[in-house]
């Protein structure tokens, strides 16, 4: 009985020590993950590089700390070394997946294809980028969604990174009837292009009659903006189009069959 007693209080001493090395680490690893990050800051290094050696720092510094826990609780660290070693092929197998993604992060930082504040589009997803982890992507999507890519798809894959260069085309088409006067539509989408001051003059607006669809006359514009003022320019374009061709009478089509009967 006493044997089994004092088993139980070595037990239980071990136990809070383990839980004490666990609290005492959680607190020093915060510690150290804060002092990293602003040396980093400090030291310039770019955003995308800071989230994915954070995100690195983090999970060795968690690593270590399993090894202490563990070696607290009373068992040898060569011991549950050995036993890591023993498991290395499943534990390899289990994880291939994850050392793709390592890997894809590493060639992301390597060839930045995009970085942190960037917009891309990638894996059927868009967003803004928000970090670059070890092993995931974070993108935010203009609804306010998280989004985790892995980061040996995004490697391997096609990425549209909308945020690359400094201007931007926006395509607009406009439908008008059949027998609308084209050259004064032309004239009213020149003068709309025209106000806008975010429309850029060189190049400058391209204006011409696309296509003779089967219900209307589609009618284009072509105009360069800067990066940031894409959406805004789009859609004030559309409101001001519709609004200008409804108060001067320029008539938009509607769907038409005609069916002839024999």
């Amino acid at each position: 009985m006493k044997v089994l007693m004092d088993s139980g209080i070595d037990l239980g001493k071990r136990i809070v020590t383990a839980v004490i090395v666990f609290l005492i680490g959680r607190i020093i690893i915060g510690l150290l993950n804060k002092l990293f990050r602003k040396i980093l800051i400090r030291r310039n290094v770019e955003l995308s590089i800071r989230t994915f050696l954070g995100s690195m720092v983090n999970i060795l510094l968690t690593v270590l700390l399993i090894i202490s826990v563990v070696g607290a609780l009373g068992v040898e660290t060569t011991s549950f070394a050995a036993l890591l070693a023993s498991a290395g092929v499943a534990i390899g197998m289990a994880l291939s997946g994850n050392l793709q993604n390592f890997a894809g992060g590493l060639m992301v930082l390597l060839f930045k294809p995009y970085k942190v504040g960037d917009v891309i589009e990638a894996q059927s997803v868009n967003g803004t980028v928000k970090e670059i982890q070890i092993f995931h992507t974070i993108l935010t999507t203009f609804d306010n969604k998280v989004i985790y890519v892995p980061n040996g798809a995004l490697s391997s894959g096609v990425i549209t990174n909308y945020s690359n260069q400094a201007t931007r085309r926006v395509d607009w088409v406009f439908g008008i009837e059949y027998g609308e006067d084209y050259e004064r539509v032309k004239s009213v989408i020149e003068r709309l292009a025209a106000r806008d001051e975010r429309i850029l003059t060189d190049p400058l607006p391209f204006i011409a009659l696309h296509a003779l669809a089967d219900s209307s006359v589609n009618v284009t514009l072509r105009a360069w903006v800067k990066s940031e003022d894409y959406w805004g320019v789009y859609f004030d374009m559309n409101q001001k189009v519709y609004e200008t061709f409804n108060s001067e009478g320029i008539s938009f089509p509607f769907p038409q069959l005609t069916v002839h009967q024999n």
